[in-house]
């Protein structure tokens, strides 16, 4: 039997490929629906819903707490590119950036030789510094500066 959170998930998933791409839920009346706690429904969005899984989240406070989710259009590398670049702020993980790269590949937005090298480049081993903010502002600086490349070409 499926969990919960797979439940929501999906019906989010159908949601969005039902309505091209975009839907706003309210996260109340989505809770009463499920028989679950609002904080349920927020868990469910902060996990599965992330930039690095290729959507965007807005979020807009009071009146029930509107939720908009979007699916970034993979047919178009460059606003998928873009939406990337913009959401990567200052510091990344090696494993956030490594989900990012497997991603750009799995979508054909470069080749698997290209994701290869990007995550290599971006490395814990390649960065060699064990300072843990100021590593992963360096990862964060080098993926944008790949992708940016990628944009531009």
């Amino acid at each position: 039997m499926a969990r919960l959170s797979d439940i929501i998930e999906e019906f989010l998933k159908q949601s969005i490929r039902d309505m091209d791409g975009t839907v706003e839920i309210q996260r109340n009346e989505l809770a009463i629906q499920f028989n679950c706690v609002p904080s349920q429904i927020n868990y469910v969005i902060d996990t599965r819903f992330t930039s690095e899984r290729g959507y965007m989240v807005e979020s807009r406070r009071g009146g029930g707490g509107s939720i908009r989710i979007r699916r970034v259009d993979m047919k178009r590398p460059t606003a998928y590119l873009m939406h990337a670049i913009n959401s990567l702020g200052t510091g990344i993980t090696q494993q956030a950036a490594d989900s990012f790269i497997s991603n750009f590949a799995d979508y054909d937005i470069i080749h698997e030789d290209q994701a290869i090298l990007m995550k290599a480049a971006v490395s814990d081993k390649a960065l060699g510094i064990t300072e843990n903010p100021q590593r992963d502002m360096i990862r964060a600086r080098i993926l944008k500066n790949m992708l940016m490349s990628l944009v531009v070409m």
